[in-house]
């Protein structure tokens, strides 16, 4: 999505400040919402219930895979990413519009992330989100950096339709069992 972003403001000042924060109030947005789950979770929940959201990253993991797979067979994929590209095409470049798809595109981050917050205690939330919050500015640079070198666009995209799901899996797995037998 960054690499639309950066194609659709080519030459366009102030393209990079806009993404930056765009990116910087979307991603918020969606760790509060994530936040505010796991808090509303280990309120109405019973404890024993927090390691089975590591089926949400399973899930994911699993579409993610599904898609791919139905992408390369000639069948047709959910593309939520080109439906939100072309809209942003049709619009100016702002920093709301930024925020807005950044957003809207993280439901699978509010769906990982959530297992995580769930099972974590208030520091380690901290942690990651300051982790998280330090990785936008590093992700739009690694971003911009792809957009200006079509080599390494091909090859992450080659490669990304099995270590997204892979990653995903993994993740969901390591909850789950971490929280049913303490490992």
């Amino acid at each position: 999505m960054l690499s639309i972003f950066f194609a659709h403001g080519a030459k366009k000042p102030h393209t990079l400040r806009q993404i930056l924060i765009g990116q910087y109030i979307g991603f918020a947005a969606i760790l509060g919402i994530t936040i505010a789950g796991a808090i509303g979770s280990s309120l109405l929940l019973p404890s024993a219930f927090a390691p089975w959201f590591g089926l949400l990253p399973i899930v994911i993991g699993l579409r993610a895979a599904i898609n791919s797979w139905r992408s390369a067979h000639g069948g047709e994929a959910d593309d939520e990413i080109s439906e939100s590209a072309e809209k942003i095409a049709q619009k100016p470049l702002s920093i709301m519009a930024v925020a807005a798809v950044t957003f809207a595109n993280g439901g699978d981050e509010i769906g990982v992330y959530l297992p995580v917050f769930v099972t974590a205690s208030p520091q380690e939330i901290a942690l990651y989100c300051g982790v998280f919050l330090v990785l936008v500015s590093a992700v739009v640079a690694l971003a911009r950096f792809v957009t200006s070198r079509p080599s390494v666009a091909e090859f992450l995209e080659r490669f990304e339709v099995v270590l997204f799901p892979a990653v995903l899996i993994a993740l969901g797995v390591g909850i789950i069992v971490s929280g049913l037998f303490g490992v």
